[in-house]
């Protein structure tokens, strides 16, 4: 199911944005005109990870917390103290507005 959730030019490259898309809380992070969907909520702590700093380069989004990275990509986390990932979802553009799917399309194990 893909859920609407904000005009691009809503989402300031760089950054990440907190939504609720169908009942989960999702950051959708923007690169450049790229974006993607992880689960809003580290695995470590229960800490939004929309407030966190997003590493372009690395495509990952730092807890603000404690420190821990995320792949935006796989949800792995690259950084201590978090060992378990986060979930990633199915993010695209369609005319200029963010779509979200919300079936978990990766999760490490």
């Amino acid at each position: 199911m893909s859920v609407q959730v904000c005009a691009l030019a809503d989402l300031a490259p760089g950054s990440a944005t907190r939504f609720d898309v169908a009942g989960r809380a999702v950051a959708v992070v923007r690169i450049g005109d790229d974006v993607y969907a992880i689960g809003d909520t580290c695995s470590h702590a229960d800490v939004s990870l929309s407030e966190g700093e997003v590493w372009c380069d690395e495509k990952e989004l730092e807890c603000w917390k404690h420190g821990s990275a995320f792949s935006l990509v796989t949800g792995e986390p690259s950084t201590l103290p978090a060992t378990q990932p986060v979930p990633v979802f199915v993010a695209r553009v369609v005319d200029g507005m963010v779509h979200v799917d919300i079936e978990i399309t990766e999760v490490a194990q």
